[in-house]
């Protein structure tokens, strides 16, 4: 009769935990409602197979509502699933903002990789472009806007606004490599998305990371490749531009013995020829990027 019960119990459970998973996926608030408040631990359910959370499938799904209500019923807010991936990578991958922030004010971790590639948050946001959800993400190893702009400016007479402020950890956090030595300059730049290439050279990504050959990875490219290479490759002429103008070698050549101008002609980005065949006159003055301005780390900070 015990055994019975205990598993009548756990088929129940079950059946709930699918539909508070149903609820989450689309949407539905009164139905997620009602499930927790009968019991609260179904927050901490995971399906079977993909072992997905409640909170992964309403952070792919921009359900913030939902989001908000299952981490105030305790969810474990770095779960995994079977790809290693947490509800702030997914919602970094489909580019849902107001999702991340939701999780940046709990603390989720933006430094867990997943399982496929070693990528973080920040490699999936900087692979689609999603520029604002990059700002979130280094939200905390930020300055106050203005101490961030004196600190691009090289003016350090305002102290008291960089005074708290850690380069290295920024330096560290932007350029965490995933599998390959691949970092989201590389992703971004590869991607032809320009508003990302600029927001991460503006917050210290390496223009002289190279790639590695791990032995796992398929690189087109070859290893040893730096973010021009990537962007080369892209074919996108803005990134390429914008790298340069940050101080990238045009003569910089990989473990295939290529340069950029070469990787651009075998992947016939033809476009790219001038671009990459002329030596800029001293270094260009850049303006920061706009995303930069956005006050995030006082509002998160007043949030929290």
């Amino acid at each position: 009769m015990r055994i019975q019960n205990l598993v009548s119990s756990s088929f129940r459970c079950s059946v709930y935990g699918e539909r508070l998973v149903s609820a989450a996926r689309d949407g539905d608030l009164p139905e997620a409602k009602a499930l927790l408040e009968c019991n609260p631990c179904l927050a901490r359910y995971s399906t079977l197979g993909v072992h997905n959370s409640p909170l992964h499938y309403p952070a792919a799904q921009a359900h913030h509502e939902i989001v908000s209500l299952l981490l105030d019923s305790r969810v474990d807010i770095n779960l995994r699933n079977y790809r290693g991936q947490t509800a702030l990578m997914q919602a970094c991958q489909y580019g849902h903002w107001e999702v991340v922030q939701t999780l940046i004010l709990c603390r989720a971790d933006i430094h867990r990789a997943d399982y496929i590639n070693g990528g973080t948050a920040l490699h999936l946001a900087a692979l689609d472009g999603h520029t604002l959800c990059i700002r979130l993400l280094l939200v905390d190893y930020l300055p106050s806007r203005q101490g961030l702009l004196n600190v691009m400016r090289g003016n350090s007479e305002n102290a008291e606004s960089i005074a708290e402020f850690d380069r290295g950890a920024l330096c560290e956090a932007v350029n965490r490599t995933a599998d390959g030595s691949i970092t989201a300059l590389h992703m971004a730049s590869l991607n032809g998305q320009f508003e990302s290439v600029h927001l991460l050279l503006d917050f210290g990504a390496s223009l002289s990371a190279v790639t590695e050959d791990d032995g796992t990875t398929m690189d087109l490219i070859g290893a040893g490749s730096a973010p021009l290479h990537y962007a080369a490759c892209g074919g996108n002429a803005q990134c390429c531009q914008i790298l340069i103008d940050h101080g990238a070698s045009l003569t910089a050549i990989n473990s295939n013995g290529w340069i950029s101008l070469i990787i651009a002609r075998s992947w016939h980005r033809n476009w790219l020829t001038e671009i990459l065949s002329r030596q800029p006159d001293g270094l260009p003055q850049t303006l920061p990027s706009p995303y930069i301005s956005l006050p995030l780390t006082s509002i998160v900070n007043i949030a929290r």
